[in-house]
């Protein structure tokens, strides 16, 4: 089973180093890394290319111009990876040695389509304080429209469960993507140990919780036309979830 890896990057030049080593030294061999480049405009395609030259599994593609997202990048990216398995690890992230030894074996014995595991959070300068992120053991389309309890640097999925789902270019983009995901009946299943690091970042779209509010909104109500109550019983519980995952 090939393991297609997707990055997308936008002025990673600080972290994309760390990413991109964090994968070469995954015990899992049978991968190919696909990294987007953004149309950056700081050194990130240099150690990209240079890490290009060293190991063939590592593929660079450039967009013409900056899309303001990281959705076109991984769409890109999808349409030209060849992998059985398809896994998304941002330009920031890391991951632990095991990540895809571990995954790919739980998910092919039993026969999942979907895994995602734990996560600790690590300051914007790489330490780990063991701020450990703890999601559902088992994630459906209806227990996900509460919070997003897949962790998008965790993830695994069966190319055939893609499909031709695809990010849209919209705010919170991962979250909508797993709701599209699991409508079709895909049921995602936690690896329940930490096998990421989640790098946070001072100026990350995350950190701006209005932001994620709106956005995780307009998913629900507007791409997945959930009724107005149940739509205000959902952002009460992701308000919920997401401050105790805040306070981590």
């Amino acid at each position: 089973m090939i393991v297609s890896i997707i990055t997308p990057c936008y002025r990673a030049e600080l972290t994309i180093g760390q990413t991109i080593e964090s994968v070469i030294g995954q015990t899992f061999a049978d991968w190919e890394m696909i990294i987007v480049d953004d149309a950056s405009d700081d050194g990130s395609a240099r150690i990209i290319k240079e890490y290009c030259q060293k190991d063939d599994r590592i593929k660079y593609l450039r967009m013409n111009q900056p899309s303001g997202s990281p959705s076109m990048p991984r769409n890109c990216g999808i349409e030209h990876s060849r992998g059985e398995l398809i896994a998304f690890l941002d330009a920031d992230d890391v991951w632990l040695p095991d990540k895809l030894e571990k995954q790919v074996a739980f998910l092919k014995n039993n026969h999942y389509d979907l895994v995602y595991s734990y996560y600790e959070k690590m300051s914007w300068d790489g330490k780990r304080n063991e701020r450990v992120i703890r999601t559902s053991d088992v994630t459906t389309y209806r227990s996900l429209l509460q919070s997003n309890t897949i962790p998008f640097l965790t993830s695994v999925i069966r190319r055939d469960a893609l499909g031709d789902t695809r990010f849209k270019q919209i705010p919170q983009e991962d979250y909508c993507f797993w709701l599209d995901v699991l409508k079709k009946g895909v049921v995602a299943h936690n690896y329940r140990e930490v096998l990421a690091l989640y790098r946070e970042m001072k100026d990350s779209r995350s950190s701006n919780k209005f932001y994620m509010f709106k956005g995780y909104w307009d998913v629900i109500r507007n791409h997945h036309r959930i009724g107005l109550l149940q739509c205000c019983y959902y952002m009460m519980t992701y308000s919920i979830k997401g401050f105790l995952k805040y306070i981590k």
